[in-house]
């Protein structure tokens, strides 16, 4: 009788840690679920940015009259369509579905962007900086909001190439 014991002992037993078990992988499925969607709602944030980016820069590029500049802000701008690029794919790979528009923040860029044009080009180029300004701060402020695999992707990517854009940016509103 005492071996049954043990055993039904032994069994209740396993059957509680299987339980706990379950419960587990099931809390931690939830949590992963939770975080992705946050990596998700994040980088869509980000992609709004981009996309607002492109918007602006392609604005200020069609109202310069230096071919000069023009030049150079189509090149900043490729890189910001780069990232749209990379950021669609990233919420793809998540299982998200990318923002296809640049949002509220775009909408205000298009404002801001045409009194700035009606002010002149060093007006304009002011609000892109402002606006890679916020791109920076943006990326920045996130950081610790995301997963390691979406901090990765913003810190080895996305945040390096804002920096490189924005000074790039600061030193052509210099030069004029």
């Amino acid at each position: 009788m005492d071996s049954g014991g043990s055993l039904h002992h032994h069994w209740k037993n396993s059957q509680i840690s299987l339980q706990a078990a379950v419960g587990m992988k099931r809390a931690i499925a939830e949590f992963m679920t939770e975080r992705v969607n946050e990596d998700i709602e994040e980088l869509n944030s980000f992609l709004r940015g981009e996309r607002s980016a492109v918007e602006t820069y392609n604005q200020c590029i069609y109202k310069l009259d230096n071919a000069q500049v023009a030049m150079q802000l189509q090149t900043l701008k490729e890189s910001h369509l780069e990232r749209v690029n990379r950021l669609t794919e990233e919420i793809a790979k998540r299982g998200g579905e990318p923002q296809t528009d640049s949002g509220v923040w775009g909408s205000f860029a298009k404002i801001i962007e045409g009194g700035a044009s009606i002010l002149g080009e060093k007006a304009a180029l002011t609000v892109l900086v402002e606006g890679e300004d916020h791109g920076l701060n943006d990326y920045r402020d996130s950081m610790n909001d995301l997963s390691l695999e979406a901090r990765k992707l913003v810190a080895g990517y996305l945040l390096p190439e804002q920096m490189r854009t924005s000074e790039a940016l600061e030193t052509i509103k210099a030069s004029m």
